[in-house]
């Protein structure tokens, strides 16, 4: 059985504790802070559980921090992770299903970003399974657009990002 909640103050130690487990690093007080803007009404953080077993998280971001979706009102999913041994089990389709509700409901569109390697190949394709196209505003690099000619370092900060709309569920 799977269920999502949202985040609560006691999650962020042990939100932290799984994650680094799995080799997933984020900055000592990130779990900390999730948990303030998600009071402050800056994001929504829904946790996964498995069985009662914490199985991944995932953000909704009011204001994006790439500037096509800040500029346009467009709420961004973000730091979206399912712990590796629990994947492919119907927990990303959980939170994205969770997720898009309150963004669709709220907004009538959310946004999402993704890296362009192998290694963000799962999500690549579980986002076009899901009815995102992209925003066609090319691939961007640190939230800037790259543009034609320029040279830039293929890493985690090279994106393409992609929208979804209520039409598109």
């Amino acid at each position: 059985m799977i269920e999502i909640r949202r985040m609560r103050a006691e999650d962020a130690g042990m939100m932290r504790e799984v994650f680094l487990k799995h080799g997933i690093r984020r900055d000592e007080d990130y779990y900390a802070r999730c948990w303030r803007e998600d009071e402050a009404g800056a994001r929504i953080t829904l946790l996964a559980f498995r069985d009662g077993e914490y199985a991944g998280s995932l953000h909704l971001l009011a204001r994006s921090d790439y500037p096509y979706f800040a500029e346009n009102g467009i709420p961004e999913i973000n730091d979206f992770n399912v712990i590796p041994p629990m994947r492919r089990q119907g927990i990303g389709d959980a939170l994205l299903d969770a997720v898009e509700k309150i963004a669709l409901e709220k907004y009538g569109i959310v946004g999402i970003g993704v890296g362009l390697t192998a290694s963000y190949g799962q999500a690549q394709r579980l986002y076009a399974r899901r009815g995102y196209i992209p925003d066609g505003r090319g691939v961007v690099y640190k939230g800037r657009p790259v543009p034609f000619g320029e040279q830039v370092p293929v890493d985690h900060d090279l994106n393409l990002f992609f929208t979804k709309t209520a039409e598109r569920l």
